[in-house]
């Protein structure tokens, strides 16, 4: 997110803040680097899985470092802005290109779901015969396949 915001201040012609929202963006990638090595690094049922090798994870190494160094060199050359000490506080709340969420309600329960309903729903009555056996594997018979020769005359002619 600071990285992107920090594009966006680029664009804005906001050098300084932009500079500084990349180098936070750059402090959280060292981070989220670490911890996805020392992730793939683990043993277990999800060794599989290798964040830090990912495509999007790769791309944004790359991403950061380069809009970085534009900034910089920018900055340098064109706007000399400050670099603020504290970086610029992101706007969590979208307020374009969404729509309002619905708050989720659960229906009204229905009349015939009574509490005597419900229990003629309980599994330590049913019926004692109504387990079911497995069926001992039967023993398959091999087919005798058709011996077929390959044919040269075929009944196709090309012309």
């Amino acid at each position: 997110a600071y990285c992107y915001h920090g594009q966006t201040l680029l664009a804005s012609d906001k050098c300084g803040e932009a500079i500084r929202s990349l180098q936070e963006s750059e402090k959280f990638f060292a981070k989220a680097e670490a911890l996805c090595k020392e992730y793939g690094e683990t043993k277990g049922p999800g060794t599989t899985a290798k964040p830090s090798g990912h495509l999007f994870f790769r791309k944004l190494g790359s991403l950061i470092k380069n809009t970085l160094e534009k900034c910089q060199r920018e900055n340098g050359f064109i706007y000399f802005q400050k670099v603020p000490a504290e970086a610029p506080q992101l706007e969590l709340k979208a307020n374009y290109g969404l729509v309002e969420p619905v708050p989720f309600e659960f229906p009204a329960l229905n009349v015939h779901w009574t509490p005597e309903t419900l229990a003629a729903f309980d599994l330590t009555k049913r019926p004692k015969d109504d387990t079911a056996k497995p069926k001992p594997d039967e023993e398959v018979k091999p087919l005798k396949e058709p011996d077929i020769k390959p044919q040269k005359d075929s009944g196709c002619q090309i012309s």
